[in-house]
Order: structure tokens, then C-alpha cells, then sequence
């Protein structure tokens, strides 16, 4: 029973470092990077849908990304989708078959705005992180009167030690990132 409460934690933690490292890349660093549109929902028939969906998108240059959509006719929700995402700055042109996104420069003010919104992304992934701990030691704390307080205290200690873990794969993705985003 322990085993299995530690289990679920450990697979529900590592798919929140794994978002956290997917939320990290969505920001954008000094080179355009097909994972900055990952997020972008385009209102395609009245329905939202992924812009990976609806286009491929190739990155010619280190500022540039083609997106081209399999729909001509979605030209004009894409362009508006992008243009409308925030912290992008960029300002997308349609030749009539596909859509350059040129990718501003990035001035030392944006990118210390980018640093803070990582850094707040994080600390969201720690929270759901030590959340997803809070349940699990509930869920021991329940199974006392089934096993021992011995057995109950170790896999708390357990818990612990993969909580540290994780909460260490964050800080780790997210110095990454902020080294990336600070290098000029």
C-alpha cells in the first residue's frame, strides 16, 4: 500500500517537472525555436486549435520562423494568433502561402522580464510539486491504523527524499534557462 502511494507520487511529480520543462521552452530565448509556438491556439471554424495542427513550421534562421499552414484559408486566424500571443513582440507577414514570423531583438530589459517569467513558472511547478507531496503524505497518514507507524514514518522519509529530488530537476531546468535567456 505504501508502495503504491509513493509510486503515484513519483509519476505525478515527474509529469510536473516534465510540464514545467515544456512551459520553460515556450519562452523565448534570443533565436526563434518552433517550441515558442507550441501554446498558440488558433480559433480554426470557431474551435480552438493547436497551431501545430493546422501549419508546420520551420525555422529558416536564428531569428525567423515559416510557418506554413496545410489550410490556406486558416492564413488569417493563424496571422491573427500570433500576433495576439503575448511576450512575443514579433509581427507576422503572409506572402499568401505561408507566414514569416521575424523574431525582434532582445533588449537586456526583456530578457530580465523573461527571467522573472520563468522563475514564476517554477515556483508554480514546485507548488504543484509539494501539493502532489501534501496529498501523498495524507494518504499515508490515512494508512496508520492499517500498518505500522514505523513503516508509515519511512515512507514519509521516502516521499521526502523523492520530493528533493524533483523540486532539484526544476531549479536545474530552470537555471538552464535563465543562463540561455542572459546570454547575449
Amino acid at each position: 500500500m505504501i508502495a503504491d502511494v509513493l509510486s503515484d507520487a513519483t509519476t505525478r511529480m515527474q509529469k510536473a517537472v516534465e510540464v514545467a520543462k515544456d512551459d520553460f521552452a515556450t519562452v523565448r530565448t534570443g533565436r526563434a525555436n518552433p517550441q515558442l509556438f507550441q501554446k498558440i491556439m488558433v480559433s480554426y471554424y470557431g474551435t480552438p486549435t493547436p497551431l501545430a495542427q493546422l501549419a508546420s513550421l520551420q525555422n529558416p534562421e536564428a531569428r525567423t520562423l515559416v510557418v506554413t499552414p496545410y489550410d490556406k484559408g486558416a492564413m488569417k486566424d493563424i496571422e491573427q494568433a500570433i500576433r495576439d500571443m503575448p511576450n512575443l513582440g514579433a509581427n507576422p507577414t503572409n506572402d499568401g502561402s505561408l507566414i514569416r514570423v521575424t523574431l525582434p531583438e532582445l533588449t537586456e530589459d526583456r530578457r530580465k522580464e523573461f527571467v522573472k517569467i520563468v522563475r514564476s513558472k517554477g515556483e508554480d511547478a514546485k507548488v504543484a510539486v509539494r501539493n502532489i507531496r501534501r496529498k501523498a503524505k495524507d494518504d499515508l497518514d490515512a494508512l496508520k491504523g492499517e500498518v505500522g507507524d514505523d513503516e508509515v514514518a519511512r515512507g514519509e522519509k521516502e516521499l521526502e527524499q523523492i520530493t528533493k529530488s524533483n523540486v532539484d530537476a526544476i531549479d536545474e531546468a530552470l537555471k538552464r534557462k535563465e543562463a540561455e535567456l542572459l546570454e547575449v
